[in-house]
Order: C-alpha cells, then structure tokens, then sequence
C-alpha cells in the first residue's frame, strides 16, 4: 500500500520584549536559576497580571507580515494542566479569539532534483506566556525547577495540515525561521528555545481524504532533528499499521541518540485543558490605528524583496529565494552589488551561494560577522570583471581576504600584488605556454583533430597548470583551438 504523509506545525516563537508578557520582569537567557520571576509570573495571591504591549506589537507585525487578519478584539483565556514548572496550574493563552487569523508562507525547497515552491495556510497565531523549565542533570537522582522562564512572551504559529514530505517540513519551518528573524519579533536561537517546534504526524492511504490518527513530537530545537523525527515517526506508524496494528493520538519525545520516538503523555484535546476566559484580564483591543502605526514601520519584505531581485538584478528565482532567506544575506548582497554594479550581480549570487555560504557553515558564522565585507567581495568581483584575475584565482584571494579579517578597502590589490597572482593575458606569454603544452601532448592533440572534443579540456588543464594557474582561461582556450585548427 501507499501511504501520504500528513503533518501540521505548532511553532513556538520567544519574542523580543525586554518584559516578560504580563508583569515587568526581565528576559534574559542563561541568568541564575529563578532570579528573573516575579510574583505576577507566579501567580502568588493580590497580584494581577499587565498585558506587555511591545509583545502585541511584535503579533501584529507577524500577522502583517503573513497576510493574515489581526483580530480587532481578541481573549485570553486560561488553559488548565499540571506540570512542576508551570507555578500557576494554568497558562494564560489564547483560543477562541486569536490574536492573529489566516495567512499563509511560501518558501522553496529541493524536490526529485528540482527547485519547487509551495505555500502552506496557517490556521492562526496566538499570544501566550512560557512554562518554566525543568532541570534534570546535576540534580543526583532528583530534578530541579527554573522558572525564569514562566512569563517569557510566546507568539504560537498554528500551520494547517497541508505538508506531506519531512523535506517540506523543514522548509517550512526554515522559511518561517528566517522570517521571524527579519521581522525582528524572534532572535532565532533554536538552541536556547527561542524557536521550538511541535510537529503533528499522521498517515493515511494514498488517496484518502480524511486524516489518520496523529502522534505531536514536542520540542524540535533544530532542522536535522525535525527532518529525522519525521522520517522515524512515519515510519514507526506505517508499520505500526501494517502489522494490524492502530496508532493512538499521543504526544511523543525524539530521541537523536537512538534514532526513535517515545512516548511522553497520551495526547490532550482541547476539552482536557478546560479553557476559560481569565477573569484577570480584559480583552484585547487593537484599533486600525494601531496597526497603522506598525505597518508604517515594517521593513521590506522577503516576498517583496524576492520580486524586486528577480525584476532589478535579473537573478532566476532560486537565487533571489536563498538571498532573501536571511535579511543579513539580502542586505550583504544588496551592499556587493551597491559597489560591484548591476552587471555583477549575478556572480554576487553565485559567490554567495557557494564560497561566501560553504566558509561560513565551516567556521560556524554568521555573514554579519564575516571578515570579507561587501565592499572586498565587490572589489574581488571586479578583478574578476576586468580580467585581472581568474575565478580559480579569485578563490585563493578570498580565502586570503578571510584569513586576513582586515577591513581595508584595497585589500584585494594588495593580495594581487603581494602574492603575484594578476592574470596573464599578454598574448606572446599564453602563446609560448600553448606551444610548450601542444609539444608534450600529442596524444591529446590527436584525439582532438580526429574528432574527440572533450581531449582540449586536457590541454587547457596543462596549460593552466604550466600557468600556475594565471592564465586567462578565455584567451587560452581560443588560442588553444586557433593552434590546434592550424
């Protein structure tokens, strides 16, 4: 049998508030265990909870940012469970009247060897606080309780159950990652639980219409986690089936070490959580005014950004699509090409998709932080341009230019010069190497004239190589075919 997979997102996302959500305590990951919660986050008795504004802000701008529709009055409400570091037995969220309703995300991925796009619905995005954490290691035996966190503003980011591969789910959640990050609302660390995810898991046959019973993973904090926690949960359910079996509505833990899922509680619906307007606090209201004031001051885009790209630069669609999957890369290009000219921007694209990109994964940088800036890229391209350099060439230089971490503008003439590596492209020069190469490669030669084209490529590596790899590649490849065609 073939089986569809199903899969909704719950993104829990910290917003950048310098408050927690309803009291004035401070934010600040890593600070000793329970220095940072107040009677308000606690619900000690007398105390009523202040709704942070900065918080409704941040929603706002999301849902903008979505398409979706900010909700003129929205409520909170009380959802009751119990758990060690929860302190108040109940969390103060969101459930009839979101803060924020509909929208939907695009985003682009790799699919059977070609670039595909999609766009997923979101069902809505709610406002909330945080629980605290539970502390299990160093506690011989025991566990401890932190609750710095309870009252830390979280916006919820509730998908529809429109994914169907582990590789969309990641892109999804990348896509949305990055988004967060550029509007500013989330700093993004996955490691410090800025950015969680919940994934929902289900299968069904092949062309089934109605959904099969679902499994949430709590808790993804990376990529590769979410794409193996799929990949492991699809696959414990279709067996689970196929050897008669039935999977029962759960909420389950990935374990990376063992390559498998557990389960953690039987799954909750929404009646379990007995939700009920709190009586502490009033509805929200947000007036057309309001989001004026936030639309005014959204930056641009990544769509919009994507377009303008495409339309301006002349990039294809892939390329605009990674450029403008971080706002630092977008407005890194934008400043390459600011100095390089319009004319480069394609090889902008192409050096960051690739060496710029692949250096910073290496050495575990951001490009914020990397030590070639626009300005030295853009200078790089244009040696390349002009023919001073090869794009072999080019490779060392920056490599240099990282080594180097300097921010001096004329840094690439330097290396040039220092290192001797302008290109050779004085005629009588490429036409003494032709001939050296021709001589000591008959065989090559002869393949070439009866008939084997591919046998230049050979030559043309000799004569690089004879270079030392400053050869002008386009001015030796004519020669080479004007020597051998004699």
């Amino acid at each position: 049998m073939e089986w569809e997979v199903v899969i909704g997102i719950e993104n829990h996302v910290q917003l950048t508030t310098e408050s927690k959500i309803f009291s004035g305590s401070p934010i600040k990951f890593g600070a000793e265990p329970n220095t940072q919660a107040s009677p308000v986050d606690l619900a000690l008795p007398g105390v009523l909870p202040v709704m942070n504004k900065m918080a409704v802000d941040r929603a706002i701008r999301f849902g903008l940012a979505v398409g979706g529709k900010i909700a003129p009055q929205s409520i909170f409400a009380r959802k009751n469970y119990f758990y060690p570091d929860l302190p108040k037995g109940y969390q103060i969220s969101q459930f009839e009247d979101p803060v924020v309703q509909g929208g939907s995300l695009t985003f682009g991925y790799e699919k059977d060897g070609k670039f595909v796009t999609k766009t997923v619905n979101l069902t809505r995005a709610h406002l909330e606080e945080d629980a605290g954490k539970s502390l299990h290691e160093d506690y011989h035996g025991m566990s401890g309780i932190d609750l710095n966190r309870a009252g830390t503003p979280l916006l919820e980011i509730v998908s529809e159950p429109e994914i169907r591969s582990a590789a969309e789910a990641v892109a999804y959640c990348k896509a949305l990652h990055g988004l967060v990050m550029w509007l500013g609302v989330c700093d993004g660390n996955m490691q410090e639980g800025s950015f969680r995810c919940d994934i929902n898991v289900s299968v069904r046959p092949k062309g089934a219409t109605e959904f099969g019973t679902r499994c949430e993973i709590k808790n993804l904090n990376s990529f590769r986690f979410i794409e193996e926690a799929v990949h492991v949960e699809v696959r414990r359910q279709i067996e689970l089936i196929e050897d008669g079996g039935s999977v029962v509505q759960a909420t389950r833990l990935y374990d990376p070490d063992k390559k498998e899922t557990r389960q953690m509680r039987s799954k909750e619906d929404a009646q379990d959580y007995r939700y009920f307007p709190d009586p502490d606090l009033p509805p929200l209201a947000i007036s057309e005014d309001w989001i004026s004031r936030v639309k005014a001051d959204m930056p641009e885009l990544p769509g919009v950004m994507r377009t303008r790209f495409i339309e301006e630069y002349a990039l294809p669609e892939y390329d605009a699509l990674v450029l403008t999957s971080s706002k630092a890369m977008a407005l890194y290009f934008e400043a390459v090409v600011a100095k390089a000219g319009k004319e480069n921007a394609k090889a902008a694209a192409n050096w960051l998709m690739g060496d710029v990109s692949s250096t910073l994964n290496r050495e575990n940088t951001d490009i914020g932080a990397a030590p070639v800036k626009p300005e030295q890229l853009a200078a790089m391209l244009k040696r390349i341009a002009d023919g001073t350099i090869s794009n072999k060439i080019a490779k060392e230089i920056f490599g240099a230019m990282w080594e180097a971490n300097s921010a001096d503008e004329n840094l690439v003439d330097a290396i040039i010069d220092a290192k001797g590596l302008k290109q050779i492209s004085d005629t009588g020069a490429l036409e003494a190497i032709v001939n050296d190469v021709l001589a000591a490669n008959e065989k090559s030669v002869e393949q070439y004239r009866a008939g084997k084209e591919a046998a230049i490529n050979a030559l043309i590596g000799q004569a690089m190589k004879a270079s030392k790899g400053k050869a002008n590649p386009a001015q030796l490849t004519e020669l080479l075919k004007k020597k051998l065609a004699g």
